[in-house]
């Protein structure tokens, strides 16, 4: 993995504090690791939470399984969001398998270490008001084709570098793309996002052996509390290029049957169509490219479910934090009240009660 470093005798563009270097990297990107006497725990804790603050909502791409389309689902999601006017980033935690720069035509991109971080490589289009981000480890190799031979405490320090070393600017949504399996890197991410506006999405096939993996990673979320949007059936059917009839590869009854009993909603189906890989493969995203087409239609349910996710985790925490200033404000707001005259106070009531109905209010409802 090779860096460039951003050149000494340009200007930082962060000014420096006496506690901290404000370096937009971590310290193990920086030149000046062995001479540097400042508190290095304190910089990563700092640089963390600065990137968090700029970003509203997170949404972990998980399959579990390898295979099943969960690097598509997430560029094209991604791509329809940013196509509604969110601003939108992917990060690739895939880190034996980093293939988000193929699928937004980043392949040979290299990135610079630079005081505000590690640079983001961007997708621009016509239709897009702001370009995607997209931070891979892809983009720190020499080599598209070199392997990645990392133990565990490896991966642990890439999570944090993804999200914090990273500059992600401010973002609505970040898509982290995330590898086969629930461990080392999903439990790193987990832990680092605990207390942030974060969501998975389960990507599948109807295929059973596939299936019994997905219910795998849904139990995962449930039992830590993960909010789950809901789960997107990839591959779920084939149009006939002759005579166009639709039908199923798999069967997909109990698939059905499984999400019920977990209480969990299939919110899309894709089907399995050449022109959605061969759009994949040459890194010109279906929902840019074809707006119109079958396959970008298919993916319109997933893309409103992120967003109504979205939304109401917003005024979820919009009303706590309303709830908490009138808490923390007790008996002295209400001595206030008290002193005023019964037609004010009664509005004020009023006003109040309308805005804590509006917070709590599902999206969707008048």
């Amino acid at each position: 993995m090779s860096v460039s470093h951003f050149s000494p005798d340009q200007q930082d563009p962060l000014a420096l504090r006496p506690e901290d270097c404000n370096r937009g990297h971590a310290c193990q990107f920086c030149p000046q690791e062995d001479s540097c006497l400042l508190d290095k725990s304190h910089h990563e804790k700092r640089l963390l939470e600065q990137r968090l603050d700029g970003i509203g909502q997170i949404i972990l791409v998980m399959a579990n399984k390898g295979g099943v389309g969960k690097s598509t689902v997430t560029a094209n999601l991604a791509a329809g969001l940013a196509q509604r006017g969110y601003r939108v980033g992917v990060a690739d935690a895939d880190i034996h398998g980093p293939n988000q720069s193929r699928f937004f035509n980043l392949v040979g991109q290299r990135v610079h270490l630079t005081p505000a971080g590690l640079g983001t490589r961007t997708c621009a289009h016509p239709a897009l008001a702001h370009p995607i981000r997209v931070g891979s480890l892809a983009f720190l190799m020499d080599r598209d084709d070199t392997p990645i031979v990392w133990r565990d405490a490896y991966k642990h320090d890439f999570m944090h570098h993804l999200i914090g070393s990273f500059d992600w600017g401010e973002l609505d949504v970040l898509l982290i793309d995330m590898p086969p399996g629930t461990g080392n890197e999903l439990i790193t991410l987990a832990d680092l996002l605990e207390h942030q506006a974060v969501a998975a999405l389960i990507a599948t096939t109807p295929q059973e052996v596939a299936l019994m993996d997905s219910l795998k990673a849904i139990r995962f979320c449930q039992e830590r509390g993960l909010p789950l949007i809901g789960v997107v059936e990839n591959m779920a059917g084939v149009t006939c290029p002759n005579c166009g009839e639709e039908f199923h590869l798999f069967p997909r009854a109990h698939l059905a049957d499984a999400l019920a009993q977990l209480e969990v909603n299939s919110i899309a189906q894709i089907p399995l169509s050449p022109q959605l890989a061969l759009a994949s493969d040459t890194g010109h995203p279906m929902l840019l490219e074809h707006p119109d087409s079958t396959e970008a239609r298919a993916f319109a349910p997933a893309i409103d479910a992120c967003i109504q996710h979205a939304h109401a985790a917003s005024m979820e925490a919009a009303a706590q934090a309303l709830e908490g200033v009138m808490d923390a404000a007790g008996a002295e707001f209400m001595a206030a009240m008290g002193t005023l005259p019964d037609t004010a106070r009664d509005e004020l009531t009023e006003l109040l009660a309308r805005e804590h109905d509006r917070l709590h209010k599902t999206p969707g409802q008048p």
